[in-house]
């Protein structure tokens, strides 16, 4: 016997960022909402690349700054990530 079994109900990238709730990580991919974990290894090796990217923006007389959490949204498709590290020009953050 075959039982039907509800779809989930996929997630729009706006319908995302107001859902999104201020504790926790979470991403969106191809719709979906998947929390994150950001322990360990992982974050050993995200603040050396924190340091090491900080340190060429500044050596290079670069205007571009490390934010601690931006979401990205991926072009034309219904996902949003959570990069460990991420440069960017000031004019390329929304609020």
């Amino acid at each position: 016997m075959i039982q039907n079994q509800a779809l989930p109900k996929l997630m729009s990238f706006n319908e995302f960022l107001d859902w999104k709730p201020e504790n926790g990580h979470y991403e969106l991919y191809k719709g979906m909402i998947v929390e994150i974990q950001l322990t360990g290894k992982h974050e050993e090796i995200s603040g050396f690349l924190a340091v090491e990217l900080a340190v060429f923006f500044r050596q290079s007389k670069l205007s571009y700054f490390l934010p601690k959490q931006a979401l990205v949204k991926v072009p034309n498709e219904n996902s949003g990530y959570l990069p460990k590290n991420c440069g960017l020009k000031p004019p390329l953050l929304r609020g």
